[in-house]
């Protein structure tokens, strides 16, 4: 069977190809989805080639913070609890404000995969999860640079 996950629109949840558990129950759960979280955002203060990315976030990252791992919970198939507190994620929409183009979507997926490898996410699944994110992020660019 064709895995198709790198094909769905970005705002519906990932599917695993082992149809038996979810991708969240493949990462480890809420924690470990915590940990992919705050290590992705903590890359962002610490490596100078994610400062464009990290100037982007403004002075404080607490609030991206737990929205990407409220939003990531459910997208992975765990619980929902960004659609709990703010319904339906409308990914596009609300990054409109944001001047996302080809260098903020490529070191957001960098920074993304890093932040995997350094939690130590299986590599079939990071490679998995990666291709997703990349569709996610490009699908997000409002401009062509």
């Amino acid at each position: 069977m064709e895995d198709t996950t790198s094909t769905i629109p970005a705002t519906q949840p990932m599917t695993p190809t082992d149809h038996t558990r979810t991708v969240y129950e493949l990462i480890g759960g809420e924690a470990r989805v915590k940990e992919l979280v705050d290590r992705f955002y903590d890359l962002m203060d610490l490596d100078n080639d994610l400062q464009e990315l990290r100037a982007a976030h403004g002075p404080s990252l607490d609030n991206a913070r737990n929205r990407l791992f409220w939003f990531l919970c459910g997208w992975m198939g765990g619980p929902d609890h960004y659609v709990s507190q703010f319904g339906h994620p409308r990914l596009r929409m609300r990054h409109m404000p944001f001047a996302i183009g080809s260098k903020e979507r490529d070191q957001w997926v960098l920074c993304m995969g890093r932040a995997m490898q350094d939690v130590g996410v299986e590599a079939g699944l990071a490679e998995r999860l990666l291709a997703s994110f990349f569709n996610t992020a490009d699908w997000m660019r409002n401009r062509n640079t």
